[in-house]
């Protein structure tokens, strides 16, 4: 029978199936319901470093002149960003009244108590700014794990690739200062040198990057004129992107790699695991399925091992990497010549 544990980060995981960050991980009946179901972890839904700046800014009431710094913060991560626009201050404020910081340790310390799986927590940040305490009391609240979601848009016309890309290297350098346990960096795949960048990143004390986080891309309304919101949810066929970048990383880097976007049936799982990862996670496929995708995807990994004989997942992990077939150069190519040619 197919044994489908495995280590993501040095944690060790009964599947390398996890539910991702997203509204639902945000409560203990949920996280419940995912063990339940054969997830290897969790990943609880993320909080923002404005959301932490915005509540310490309350400390700011009281007199104590120790607090200074915290008013500093707090100017900076959200008064002085020109792309936090009212809407978004408004988010962020709202949010952060509803769901305080300690109800997120709560949750935490109470996923802890009723599950037996790793329990990651997920912070969105995209400076270095003060924020880096709290994953301290996260790290104190019983966390096995942090995931730093981080999602620089080189939109900037004065910042070159290095300013950008230092972003993430700053973060890592300082969450390094707080904390001890495992952390992971869920990125975008907006870098100048992808492979490059990476493989840098993976030098910096990182445990795993997770590939990719999934942007939000605005659309236009033909009729009123204006910008409006996009489809938020992964399909199944996103996984391609993540698919190729996987085979073309594994073995190159000095961190593990989670796969997370498009991931909704067992096949795209072990294609992810073939092309090398360490783990997935799924998101998109839960919210529309229930925790019972978790449990379709493994018993679909697991009958798949069965009837190819592989025991455990590392005996296929990565098999069909960039360094582990014929010809690598298929995983480079972005040019479809054989199939242009049938159809030209």
């Amino acid at each position: 029978m197919a044994d489908l544990r495995t280590k993501y980060m040095g944690l060790e995981l009964k599947s390398p199936v996890i539910a991702g960050s997203s509204s639902f991980t945000n409560s203990i009946d949920n996280i419940k319901e995912y063990a339940a179901n054969g997830a290897g972890a969790v990943v609880i839904k993320s909080i923002f470093e404005e959301q932490i700046n915005f509540e310490t800014s309350k400390l700011l009431e009281s007199n104590d002149d120790s607090l200074k710094t915290w008013q500093d913060a707090f100017t900076n991560m959200v008064f002085d960003r020109p792309y936090l626009d009212d809407e978004a201050y408004l988010y962020i404020s709202d949010h952060a009244h509803q769901k305080t910081l300690q109800n997120y340790l709560d949750i935490i310390k109470e996923a802890k108590k009723v599950v037996d799986i790793p329990i990651i927590a997920s912070i969105n940040c995209v400076s270095q700014y003060d924020w880096h305490y709290f994953a301290k009391r996260i790290q104190d609240a019983g966390a096995d794990a942090i995931e730093l979601n981080v999602y620089v848009l080189p939109s900037d016309f004065n910042h070159t690739a290095e300013v950008n890309e230092a972003i993430y290297t700053t973060i890592t350098e300082e969450i390094k200062k707080f904390i001890t346990i495992p952390f992971a960096l869920k990125i975008g795949y907006y870098f100048s040198g992808m492979a490059n960048s990476l493989q840098k990143l993976s030098n910096t004390g990182v445990s795993a990057l997770v590939l990719f986080n999934k942007p939000y891309n605005p659309d236009i309304d033909l009729d009123n004129l204006c910008l409006i919101d996009n489809k938020i949810l992964s399909n199944s066929n996103d996984y391609f992107q993540i698919l190729r970048w996987m085979a073309i990383l594994s073995g190159k880097l000095n961190c593990d790699l989670s796969a997370t976007t498009g991931i909704h049936t067992w096949e795209a799982a072990v294609k992810i695991l073939l092309a090398g990862a360490d783990s997935l996670q799924v998101v998109s496929a839960v919210i529309q399925n229930g925790p019972k995708a978790i449990k379709e995807i493994n018993e679909g990994i697991s009958k798949w091992m069965d009837a190819h004989g592989f025991e455990t997942i590392s005996d296929f992990k990565g098999k069909l990497s960039m360094t582990n077939i014929n010809n690598p150069a298929d995983y480079e190519r972005v040019q479809f010549m054989k199939l242009y040619s049938k159809i030209a």
